[in-house]
């Protein structure tokens, strides 16, 4: 699933080549991924796009004088970047292609989405905080304002673990499986610590692994075309979706815990004291 830097690449990327032009067509093929139907898709056709913008993983495309398309490409979703569309509409069909917006230089974009799960998702806005997902976000952990205070107020009282919390959007926007796996390694913690134990120094450590790695994919990512994020993220990550491999930073082999429809990865060196995690859903320690 792409994430807050992913995400945010895929945002410089659509300013670059959207902002300035005129929307002609956004041809739909895949009814389900739209969750709007008022205004409608043709709302946007005419006018001229603003400016892009994300909120956490939402992308944002706002026109000059007319409504937002606002889409989440969810677990399996993906942008791609035309210079020159292909002549005549999109056939429906069993093919991953969902959308597609066309500009009046000829250039656009397509949505694709893999799988069956259709989570892939498009909504035509007067505002996106119309947009259910959008309006339930908590801070963005990249803004200038979120500093470790606020970060810790997020925490206090929280009672689930720090694997969970981190990816609540919720709580913190824009922060996916990868990434707290990612951050949960650089602050050497384990995923099934409460967020509410955390000490003062804990918190700190914690604060500073969100914001550095973070910040770093999100560099790693600036100015990589949208064909290349992918690998691009999966390169940077150390410990998410290398199970079995050496842990970078003290040779450990990464471990994995397996869920019903995820599983993250750590290292017990780095992260547990050594001791690997239960690979079962109650995902206590091992004694």
């Amino acid at each position: 699933m792409p994430e807050l830097p992913e995400v945010e690449a895929l945002k410089d990327f659509l300013a670059e080549h959207l902002v300035g032009h005129e929307i002609v067509r956004v041809l739909p093929v895949a009814i389900s991924v739209l969750k709007t139907y008022d205004p409608p898709l043709s709302a946007l056709e005419g006018h001229e796009v603003a400016a892009v913008r994300r909120y956490g993983k939402f992308l944002d495309v706002a026109t000059a004088d007319g409504p937002h398309f606002v889409t989440h490409l969810a677990r399996a979703g993906w942008l791609h970047w035309k210079d020159r569309l292909p002549d005549g509409p999109p056939r429906p069909g069993k093919g991953p292609l969902a959308l597609r917006v066309a500009l009046e230089t000829g250039s656009g974009f397509d949505l694709t989405e893999a799988g069956t799960q259709k989570r892939l998702a498009v909504y035509v806005v007067g505002d996106p905080q119309e947009v259910p997902g959008v309006a339930r976000l908590g801070p963005d952990p990249l803004a200038d304002d979120f500093d470790e205070r606020r970060f810790a107020e997020l925490l206090a009282g929280e009672r689930r673990q720090l694997k969970g919390a981190l990816r609540d959007q919720s709580l913190l926007a824009g922060v996916g499986n990868a990434y707290s796996d990612e951050i949960l390694h650089a602050a050497r913690m384990s995923p099934f610590k409460l967020a509410a134990s955390l000490s003062a120094e804990e918190t700190r450590r914690l604060y500073e692994a969100l914001r550095d790695t973070l910040t770093g994919a999100v560099e790693r990512s600036r100015g990589v075309a949208a064909g290349r994020l992918k690998a691009e993220k999966k390169s940077g990550l150390r410990v998410h979706g290398r199970t079995g491999e050496a842990c970078p930073v003290c040779g450990d082999t990464v471990r994995e815990v397996s869920f019903s429809d995820s599983s993250l990865q750590y290292c017990p060196t780095c992260q547990t004291g050594g001791k690997p995690l239960a690979d079962r859903r109650m995902s206590r320690l091992l004694k």
